[in-house]
């Protein structure tokens, strides 16, 4: 079942609506905008909700096909868009209803890999995360009692009380600055020292957790991705598991842009290539084109000769390639790929190999 054309919005617009969007809701708050302008704007916000509306169809018009299933987070994200400014419209007076149309804050949620992403890093590190906020929880109330206790006499408005001395903790453990509370005694001071390299502590933390964990995520679904493609390699179909491995990890990512040459005849051979997105062009005297899950330069792992034909990007594409040094040591603990390899290049050359 095809989308509606129009209302098909990709994420980089959908996030540029909304930016323009919000940007809109916010001129709109500015008193001095009255008149022809304030209608302009209020017509632009208008014209981003029709938009969505088109959007919000096509999303329940593809819900009947498969490839939509699953797809819950887009449909919400739809659905508010759609319906939260037209109830701000039916159920709010005056200049705030336009305020509403802040729900479109969710829109760069819609379809975007990055948040899915960062959901599964957050939900993997969940654990983590929160041993490293309950520190931060101790740290802050500790940090508060103790100011209190040192300072209450000393300056009895500001830390008064224990609710009091929180501000001044969290703004000194997030080492942003004092603010407008200052400890005015010695031991004050030093605390303050203490909670400030403390909150560095924590913070680098947190930073390092979540590092790890998106380190960890991208290289998983790359070596997932670099999987799928060689295992569906001829080349390498035979293969087992852990010569497979060996391969994946050993494969280097390169993106080559349309028209831009991956290796030219006469150069030294001393990769070959797997195409993981696009198609490249091999200039022979009957010139053939390689699209996704192909693979070319295989001579270049058994002699190292010079290349016998130019090759370039018809598309851009996207390619793994595996250099002859990391094929030697493959070579040793997997003498089969060796194997594999060398035949399939004698067979492209029209020689029988020897078995």
């Amino acid at each position: 079942m095809s989308a509606l054309p129009f209302s098909k919005i990709s994420a980089s617009l959908n996030a540029l609506l909304a930016a323009v969007g919000l940007l809109t809701v916010a001129a709109l708050t500015t008193p001095d905008i009255a008149g022809q302008t304030r209608l302009v704007l209020e017509v632009l916000l208008a014209s981003i909700w029709a938009a969505y509306v088109l959007q919000l169809i096509e999303t329940l018009f593809m819900q009947r096909s498969r490839e939509a299933r699953g797809k819950a987070l887009e449909t919400t994200v739809d659905v508010l868009a759609v319906l939260v400014p037209v109830a701000a419209l039916l159920f709010v007076r005056g200049r705030d209803q336009s305020l509403y149309c802040a729900i479109w804050l969710l829109k760069p949620l819609r379809g975007s890999t990055f948040f899915r992403l960062l959901g599964r890093v957050l939900t993997k590190e969940a654990r983590n995360l929160i041993g490293v906020t309950s520190i931060f929880g101790i740290v802050l109330f500790g940090a508060a009692l103790a100011a209190y206790i040192i300072e209450r006499d000393v300056q009895p408005d500001k830390f008064g009380s224990i609710p009091q001395a929180m501000w001044w903790a969290v703004v000194t453990l997030s080492t942003t600055g004092y603010g407008d509370e200052i400890p005015q005694s010695f031991a004050g001071r030093v605390l303050a020292g203490l909670v400030m390299m403390s909150g560095i502590g924590i913070f680098a933390l947190w930073a390092g957790i979540l590092a790890t964990g998106f380190y960890e995520e991208v290289r998983r679904q790359d070596f997932v991705r670099n999987w799928q493609l060689v295992a569906a390699v001829p080349l390498f179909q035979k293969l087992g598991s852990a010569a497979l491995i060996e391969i994946v990890r050993a494969l280097r990512p390169r993106v080559v842009p349309a028209g831009g040459i991956i290796c030219r005849k006469g150069e030294a051979g001393d990769q070959m290539f797997f195409i993981v997105e696009g198609r490249v062009s091999v200039a022979t005297p009957n010139p053939v084109e390689l699209g996704t899950g192909s693979f070319f330069g295989e001579m270049a792992l058994i002699s190292g000769e010079p290349r016998s034909a130019t090759v370039s990007a018809a598309t851009e594409v996207s390619l793994l390639s595996l250099y002859s040094s990391d094929f030697q040591m493959l070579s040793s603990s997997s003498p089969e790929i060796a194997d594999i390899i060398r035949k399939t290049a004698l067979e492209r050359r029209g020689a029988t190999p020897k078995t």
